[in-house]
């Protein structure tokens, strides 16, 4: 079982911190909710909790970043960041193409969950290759 984990360990941390990033998401929804936030901060902060939390965990635990020094860890966020951005865009959009190309069924009572639910997959994928190959590459040129 152990070499299982070891053989497959980025993959079994990154599904495990992906599905602590959703719990900061919603949960951190939740809270500002019950506490009577407005819808826009509501809208706005869990995202940004999340993109942090994700990008502090993947960087240490999942991908195990050596880049140091304040610049090039910068850099990091600066990538991961932005590729979140560019990959919840895509999301969004496919989940709208998706629904008005007839991919719209209805499950939970919610219209294009379907939809949402492969795009969600081609997403959490997608972030995992640009994590590992874009943002935390392991490339000691770059801490020069």
């Amino acid at each position: 079982m152990m070499d299982l984990f070891h053989k497959y360990r980025e993959q079994i941390t990154y599904l495990f911190f992906g599905v602590l990033t959703t719990v900061v998401s919603w949960g951190s929804h939740l809270l500002l909710g019950a506490i009577g936030v407005h819808l826009f901060i509501i809208a706005v902060l869990p995202t940004i909790a999340a993109i942090a939390f994700a990008f502090f965990t993947n960087r240490r635990w999942v991908f195990r970043s050596e880049v140091t020094g304040f610049k090039n860890i910068c850099k990091e966020a600066l990538i991961f960041t932005g590729s979140r951005a560019v990959m919840g865009g895509f999301e969004a959009f496919s989940v709208i193409i998706l629904t008005a190309l007839g991919f719209d069924g209805i499950f939970f009572s919610i219209e294009g969950f379907d939809a949402r639910v492969v795009t969600s997959v081609v997403v959490v994928i997608g972030n995992y290759f640009i994590s590992k190959h874009l943002v935390f590459k392991q490339n000691k040129e770059d801490e020069n």
